[in-house]
């Protein structure tokens, strides 16, 4: 997970803008967002960014924020432990 790449685009856009990014990515090969990395890391990079935009739109700082998005990418890698 690039937290640099991922805080620069939750900041910069919103949920909306994020998910064209995405979509941008997948149909064309590229987006506005990011360019720099190939495509299934920049779609991992952008699907972070908006969960972490959403929960700042709900309150949270970029901080907590980004707290957040990895208390439960943990809780779901542990559920896949064995």
């Amino acid at each position: 997970m690039d937290i640099r790449h991922i805080r620069e685009i939750a900041q910069r856009y919103n949920p909306e803008e994020i998910e064209r990014c995405i979509s941008d990515q997948l149909e064309t090969g590229k987006n506005v967002c990011l360019s720099d990395e190939t495509s299934e890391k920049l779609i991992d990079d952008l699907s972070k960014a908006e969960a972490v935009r959403q929960f700042m739109d709900e309150g949270m700082t970029l901080a907590d924020a980004l707290r957040e998005l990895a208390r439960r990418i943990r809780r779901l890698q542990s559920s896949f432990d064995l």
